[in-house]
């Protein structure tokens, strides 16, 4: 069976239109309701009990009650914990033994955007059978349980002040963040109420931004994917690093005194090498197809394997399941550190990377100096309907071709959008102009 509404990450999709309405999202928690009381002799309470978190999208507030009183009609309880980071609830659902956690949230996209996606009862993401169970369900038509049967809603009052003990507890005890200036974004995001306090709490002094949400201004001009604003109040500041996550904080960006940018490729290989230096075995590291190659090199350079996944960071985690390591990450900054987490988490993550300036008394730079990332050109080339780039020949010879004239010391990567007609065309090389060059020349022969 094929999947019809969730894609790598959940369900999501500009709020209006399907099938991001309030039909469908009911439909949705009813299918899950019933799903997951199919599954009830594993819940730790007897019953099946959901919790719902949510970003500070001001369409939160209908699919949060839309979902409520699908759940609700299957006979399943919920726990409501307004705004609160993709991770948090992937904590919160395991460590208060419930059945499923569900996040409201399209993450780095604008507030026009929303989705849905869930976590398994140990902080996972759904396996795909059971979304695959979800889907079926959607096709039957929607019922009610009883009155006696009807499922109640609940608010988790502490939910904010348990995630900041938890984000404290993966930093070493016996280290502190006492005489770091921290200038901390939080995207107008769901990390707005819990990030500076992590950091402040450890010792830091704590300059904030993107902590007013007003429904509508998500990772409008702030935030990890739109890092300037960080990058100038750092500087204004004279703070020691920037710390820039994302509108459900799963991801992360960080910047230093100087206002250099650093991606989650680099910071990745920087948590692998601090751990190794430290003692701990790394066997290995998973990143995606987009992983910088100097990367890769710097990380098979320290002794540690590297393999490449999907991109994605439901493949990423795929990948160090199946291999049993802890490590792995993407450019974006979705970074996870299996032993902290079962998820990708900005603030934990971002601690990570900390702990190793402590422990090193080393800045970013320095703890960098080995890696020289190489340049990358993205083009995103719309091509004709109908078209079959993977047995077009010509496109072949050209990136075969492009191969031949980097000679080892580059990549080419060609990917289909998975939304629209458009072939995601990568080259990387040492040289900026020839990654922009080749890049073009292979464009050059898709038919628009």
């Amino acid at each position: 069976m094929t999947r019809q509404y969730f894609g790598t990450d959940g369900i999501r999709g500009e709020v209006g239109k399907f099938p991001i309405i309030p039909d469908f999202v009911m439909r949705l928690g009813y299918a899950a309701g019933r799903v997951l009381a199919n599954h009830s002799e594993t819940h730790a309470h007897g019953k099946p009990i959901v919790l719902i978190g949510k970003d500070t999208r001001v369409s939160g507030y209908l699919l949060e009650a839309a979902l409520e009183a699908g759940f609700s009609a299957a006979g399943v309880d919920v726990m409501l914990c307004g705004p609160m980071p993709t991770p948090a609830v992937a904590y919160l659902t395991r460590t208060l033994r419930l059945s499923a956690g569900v996040v409201i949230s399209a993450s780095h996209n604008p507030y026009q955007d929303n989705g849905i996606k869930f976590f398994s009862a140990n902080g996972d993401k759904l396996d795909d059978a059971v979304e695959l169970e979800i889907e079926a369900a959607l096709n039957e038509p929607m019922n009610c349980v009883d009155s006696a049967h009807l499922g109640k809603a609940k608010r988790l009052d502490d939910a904010t002040g348990r995630y900041i003990e938890f984000c404290k507890s993966t930093f070493p005890t016996q280290l502190s963040l006492n005489g770091l200036k921290l200038v901390v974004d939080c995207a107008h995001g769901a990390a707005y109420h819990i990030a500076p306090h992590v950091f402040h709490e450890l010792g830091a002094e704590v300059v904030s931004i993107g902590i007013h949400p007003n429904g509508k201004n998500i990772n409008d001009g702030v935030g990890a994917t739109a890092p300037k604003a960080l990058i100038e109040k750092v500087k204004e500041e004279k703070a020691h690093l920037g710390i820039a996550l994302d509108g459900d904080a799963d991801r992360l960006q960080l910047v230093d005194h100087t206002g250099r940018l650093f991606n989650g490729d680099e910071l990745l290989y920087l948590i692998a090498k601090a751990r190794k230096e430290a003692g701990e075995t790394v066997e290995g590291v998973v990143g995606t197809l987009m992983t910088n190659l100097a990367v890769e090199q710097a990380i098979q350079a320290e002794g540690i394997q590297f393999v490449r996944a999907k991109v994605g960071d439901r493949y990423v985690l795929e990948q160090l399941k199946e291999k049993g390591w802890l490590l792995g990450g993407e450019g974006s900054g979705h970074l996870i550190c299996l032993d902290k987490h079962t998820t990708g988490d900005g603030i934990v993550a971002a601690l990570q990377v900390l702990s190793a300036m402590k422990q090193s008394h080393q800045s970013l730079a320095e703890l960098l100096q080995k890696v020289t990332l190489f340049p990358q050109t993205l083009n995103n080339v719309r091509y004709k309907a109908g078209y079959d780039w993977q047995s077009d020949t010509k496109l072949k010879d050209a990136v075969t071709a492009a191969e031949k004239e980097l000679n080892g010391t580059g990549r080419v990567l060609i990917r289909a959008s998975g939304t629209e007609p458009l072939l995601r065309v990568m080259v990387e090389a040492q040289n900026a102009q020839q990654a922009h060059d080749l890049a073009q020349k292979i464009g050059s022969v898709i038919p628009v």
